[in-house]
C-alpha cells in the first residue's frame, strides 16, 4: 500500500468523495447513505455492500452481514488489503478517478474481497459456508476463486469477468490481472497443483496459467498466452505456449499497467 496515504486519510476522502456524488446525483443519495455515509469505518461498509450484494432467498443480507463483521472484526488484516486494494485500483486504473469508485461498483474489487473473508471461513474450518459463497460471488461478480486460494495486498483485477483462481493458487503483493485470466491446473493431479504468482507481475487479459508453476516478480503474462512454464523475474511472455521475448526489465508492470508487449 503507498505508505503516503493513510487509512484516516483514505477512509475520510471516500466519505468526501461520496458526499459529493450525493450533490451531484440525488437519484442516488439512498444507495449512497446506505451503502457508505451512514457507517463509521470501512469495514461496517464491505461488510454491508457485499451482504446486500451477495444475499439470497437461502442467505438474507442480515445474516450475511454478521458472518462479514465477524470475520473483518477478526481478522484486521483483510481491512488493510482492502485499503491497499482501493489504492491499487486508483493507481493503475486511468478510468478510476476517484477512491469511492472500486468500493462502490467494481465487480472485481467486490470479487477480491469476498474471496478474503471466504479464505478466513476456510482457515476457520468453515468449509461449508465458504464454498456457498464462493459459488454465491461465482454468479453475481463471474469471478471464480476458490476459498483456500491465498492472495497478498495491492490486487487489482480490472473488469473481472471470467477470472478463475484454483485451490493452491497463491498470489503475492501489487499484482495486476485483467479480465478472463486463468490460474488454474494442467490436468487430475491432487496436491499442490496451481499457480504461483510473485509481487508485481502483470497478466493480460485472456490468459492462462497452468500447472504448479512460478511467474516470478516483476514478469509480464501477454494477452491471450498459455505460460505451462516458469518465467524469470523482469521477463515478458508470450505465445501459445508462452515464450519469453524480453529478459532483465526493472519495471513494475503491475503498476504501470501498459498492455503493449
Amino acid at each position: 500500500m503507498n505508505k503516503t496515504i493513510s487509512p484516516e486519510y483514505l477512509w475520510q476522502t471516500i466519505r468526501m468523495e461520496t458526499e459529493l456524488a450525493v450533490l451531484q446525483e440525488p437519484a442516488l443519495a439512498s444507495f449512497l447513505h446506505l451503502t457508505v455515509l451512514r457507517h463509521p469505518n470501512l469495514a461496517q461498509v464491505l461488510a454491508f455492500h457485499l451482504s446486500s450484494k451477495l444475499s439470497s432467498s437461502v442467505m438474507d443480507a442480515r445474516a450475511l452481514f454478521e458472518t462479514y463483521e465477524e470475520a473483518l472484526g477478526n481478522n484486521p488484516d483483510i481491512i488493510q488489503a482492502a485499503q491497499a486494494d482501493i489504492i491499487a485500483y486508483y493507481e493503475r486504473d486511468p478510468a478510476c478517478d476517484a477512491y469511492n469508485l472500486p468500493l462502490l461498483y467494481y465487480k472485481g474489487f467486490h470479487a477480491i474481497q469476498a474471496h478474503r473473508i471466504n479464505h478466513w471461513l476456510w482457515r476457520q474450518g468453515r468449509k461449508t459456508l465458504a464454498y456457498f459463497l464462493q459459488n454465491r460471488a461465482s454468479e453475481v461478480f463471474g469471478v471464480d476463486i476458490h476459498p483456500a486460494a491465498r492472495m497478498g495486498y495491492g490486487i487489482m483485477i480490472d473488469h473481472a469477468t471470467g477470472v478463475v483462481i484454483g485451490e493452491t493458487a497463491v498470489l503475492g503483493n501489487d499484482i495486476s490481472m485483467l479480465h478472463g485470466v486463468t490460474l488454474g491446473g494442467s490436468g487430475k493431479e491432487t496436491g499442490d497443483r496451481h499457480p504461483k504468482i510473485d509481487n508485481g507481475v502483470m497478466i493480460g487479459a485472456n490468459a492462462s496459467v497452468l500447472g504448479n508453476i512460478r511467474i516470478h516478480a516483476c514478469a509480464k503474462i501477454g494477452a491471450g498466452s498459455v505460460v505451462v512454464e516458469d518465467i524469470p523475474a523482469g521477463s515478458t511472455a508470450v505465445g501459445i505456449p508462452a515464450r519469453v521475448i524480453k529478459t532483465g526489465d526493472c519495471h513494475i508492470p503491475a503498476e504501470e499497467m501498459d498492455q503493449r508487449i
